[in-house]
C-alpha cells in the first residue's frame, strides 16, 4: 500500500509547507454530480535560497461519493458524515520538498552551506484523520497528519477557521489556521541532515515550530457546469524556520498564490 502512497506526490507540483483545505472544500461543495475535472497553475514565494517563484501548472480532480473522496490534491474515506460534523480519513501528499540543484549555491556558501555535500529533500505522502464542524459561524476543521513514507517520518497537527461570503454567483472564503510541525518535519525540510553533518555541514535541527497562516479562497460560477477557483494564502515563518541556512535571509513568510477552472459532470 505505501508504494501507491509514495506515487502521489509524482501527480501534482510541489508547494510550501502543508496544503490548505479551503479550496479543495469549496470545490467540493460545488459539485453537483460526482466529478469534476479542471486544471490549474499554482505560484509560490520560496524561501529557500535562490529559487525565487515556483511556477507549476497541476490537474483537478474532485470526486464526492458516499463514502469515498477525492478534493485535487487529497482524499480519503467519510468515516462519519451528519448534518454539521464530519469525521474522515485522510490520505495526502506533502509538497515540501526541493532538488538542491535549484538552489543557488553562492546563496548557500554565503549562508555557511556547501551545496556539494547536501541532499536533495524529497516529497512524500501523509495518512490521518480530520474532524471537522460547520454551522452559521463558519467551518472549524481539525487535522493530524502523519508521514507514511518515511521520508522525514514526522507528522502534524493542524486547525482552521473559515467562513463563506456569498456575491451572487462568486463565493469568498477567508480563513486562518495554525500548524504544529514535529522536530523531525521541520528538521528534515528546513534543518541539515544527519548525513550532511558526517560530511561537514554545519549542524542545524530547528526542532518542532508552529506556523500561523492566513488564506482566502474563491470560486466564480462561469454558466451551468463551469467554475474558476483559486485560492491566496501567506503563512508565518517562525524563527525556528526563518533562520535555517537553507533560507534566504530575512525571509519572515511565504505567499502563495493557486488559480484554475474545472467543469461539473
Amino acid at each position: 500500500m505505501f508504494k501507491y502512497l509514495a506515487a502521489v506526490p509524482l501527480l501534482f507540483p510541489t508547494f510550501a509547507l502543508a496544503q490548505s483545505t479551503t479550496m479543495g472544500d469549496l470545490i467540493a461543495k460545488d459539485v453537483a454530480g460526482r466529478w469534476a475535472l479542471g486544471v490549474g497553475a499554482s505560484l509560490s514565494d520560496s524561501p529557500y535560497v535562490g529559487e525565487d517563484i515556483r511556477v507549476r501548472p497541476f490537474p483537478w480532480i474532485t470526486y464526492e461519493g458516499e463514502r469515498i473522496f477525492w478534493r485535487g490534491l487529497g482524499g480519503g474515506v467519510h468515516a462519519f458524515k451528519g448534518d454539521s460534523v464530519e469525521v474522515d480519513f485522510l490520505v495526502s501528499g506533502r509538497f515540501d520538498g526541493f532538488d538542491i540543484d535549484d538552489l543557488d549555491a553562492r546563496g548557500l556558501a554565503g549562508n555557511g552551506l556547501n551545496a556539494g555535500l547536501l541532499e536533495d529533500r524529497d516529497d512524500g505522502a501523509d495518512l490521518g484523520l480530520s474532524v471537522s464542524w460547520e454551522g452559521s459561524a463558519g467551518e472549524i476543521k481539525l487535522r493530524a497528519l502523519a508521514d507514511v513514507t518515511d521520508t522525514s517520518g514526522g507528522y502534524e497537527f493542524a486547525a482552521d477557521y473559515s467562513y463563506p461570503l456569498h456575491f451572487g454567483k462568486t463565493v469568498v472564503v477567508p480563513g486562518i489556521g495554525v500548524r504544529w510541525m514535529s522536530d523531525d518535519l521541520v528538521n528534515y525540510y528546513y534543518g541539515t541532515l544527519d548525513e550532511e553533518i558526517a560530511r561537514g555541514v554545519p549542524l542545524y535541527q530547528p526542532g518542532a515550530a508552529l506556523v500561523p497562516q492566513v488564506s482566502v479562497g474563491f470560486m466564480r460560477a462561469l454558466g451551468k457546469k463551469w467554475s474558476l477557483f483559486g485560492s491566496v494564502d501567506y503563512k508565518v515563518l517562525p524563527d525556528e524556520i526563518a533562520d535555517s541556512p537553507l533560507l534566504e535571509r530575512d525571509v519572515s513568510g511565504t505567499l502563495g498564490l493557486k488559480v484554475g477552472i474545472n467543469r461539473r459532470f
